[in-house]
């Protein structure tokens, strides 16, 4: 007899079904490299965000056999109790001048940097004010924080300065994505920091698929706009993604890593990250700030499909970073076409609804410095292909 739980829940799972929305886990069984093995078949991927191809580094997986050799596996406990390893410690320093801030703080994944940060700095009685389409966990952050939260157009600077001179908070603190994780455009930090300064607000930027991406050495946005930490004071990054490793980072001035040590509910309440990992990390920064080539890679494949999708007249989105989505529109037809990617041995994974916008599914495509031109070409003839079939239906 099914309990009154299931009974609740069932028809809401196959309502999902129907509308085409359901999620479904891979089974992923190789390292993350442009050729994988997923549910025993092996498949061209171009949906992993280990964008600098470090994830399955050799230097990065020897620092992180010989630091879980000297460590142990895991970390013990939190960062406050007896959990903050000389691992870890080094990271932070190496995060912060990086990024060229006073300070660093590591957290175990980018959602608990988010959520620590935002919470530990605005309450009932302030007021945030995020760009629609932030990240969840930046949204949910907002939401959880106590203060009014509000939800500006995308980069519309106009809409944003009108919301601001209406509130009468004195803690004032405007969040956005770096680069938007789903259209994988950048967000107009100088514009915005300028903004933050006229009404005395603070500016905090995800940088979480802009660094090692973006900027000369690789330091994201906050490089690639000239801006320093005056300008953003509030830096987030993860460490998953063109780190190739685990956890994230919140940057900053001395003033504001310590009050998040002492705030920041998600970094005090936790359990610190293995210091293998952040041994792992540390050789993973090395090689972003050595090995320039890996950027350079990216914008050649980045360019390189841009061109061959529109000349498929594909609907691309005003992307230079590696994530470039097109754009489908319905929710069962851009699932269709990534089944029919699949079938050509393409791994790449349909965006629907509630990630983006009803009527905005999409093709969320992401490059790796280890895909070469000869990939890109092949995806662009299964995606010719494909739209050709579609066309004649």
């Amino acid at each position: 007899m099914s309990s009154h739980l299931d009974q609740t829940f069932a028809p809401l799972l196959a309502e999902r079904r129907a509308a085409h929305l359901y999620r479904t886990r891979k089974l992923l069984q190789s390292p993350q490299t442009p050729q994988v093995v997923v549910d025993g078949k092996n498949y061209l991927a171009f949906c992993s965000n280990d964008y600098l191809g470090l994830a399955n580094h050799p230097d990065v997986i020897l620092a992180l056999q010989n630091a879980a050799n000297k460590f142990g596996v895991g970390s013990g406990a939190s960062h406050l109790v007896a959990g903050h390893s000389s691992e870890h410690h080094a990271l932070e320093e190496e995060v912060a001048a990086f990024t060229g801030r006073e300070r660093a703080l590591l957290f175990s994944t980018g959602y608990m940097a988010n959520m620590g940060a935002i919470t530990a700095l605005v309450a009932q009685g302030d007021a945030v004010f995020e760009d629609r389409l932030n990240h969840a966990s930046l949204l949910d952050a907002g939401l959880l924080s106590g203060a009014r939260f509000q939800r500006f157009l995308h980069n519309d600077l106009e809409n944003l300065q009108t919301r601001l001179d209406k509130t009468d908070a004195t803690r004032k603190l405007i969040v956005v994505d770096g680069v938007f994780s789903m259209d994988g455009d950048c967000a107009p930090l100088p514009e915005l920091a300028a903004v933050a300064h006229k009404n005395n607000a603070w500016l905090m930027v995800d940088d979480a698929h802009g660094f090692g991406c973006l900027g000369k050495t690789g330091a994201g946005t906050c490089e690639h706009f000239g801006l320093t930490q005056g300008d953003v004071p509030i830096l987030m990054g993860t460490l998953g993604k063109a780190a190739g490793s685990f956890g994230a980072f919140i940057a900053g001035s001395e003033t504001l890593i310590e009050s998040l040590i002492q705030f920041a509910r998600p970094y005090i309440y936790t359990t610190a990250m293995p210091p293998a990992v952040a041994a792992a990390t540390r050789a993973s920064l090395r090689l972003m700030q050595t090995e320039h080539w890996r950027r350079e890679k990216l914008k050649q494949l980045i360019a390189h499909f841009r061109a061959g999708a529109q000349a498929l007249n594909l609907q691309l989105m005003h992307s230079f970073s590696p994530i470039q989505p097109i754009v489908i529109g319905d929710e069962a037809k851009a699932l269709h076409i990534s089944q029919q990617l699949a079938e050509r041995g393409i791994l790449i994974i349909a965006i629907r609804p509630p990630t983006v916008a009803a009527g905005s599914s999409r093709l969320r495509i992401t490059f790796s410095a280890e895909h070469s031109i000869a990939q890109v070409d092949q995806l662009l003839m299964a995606l010719a292909d494909i739209m050709q079939g579609l066309a004649h239906d």
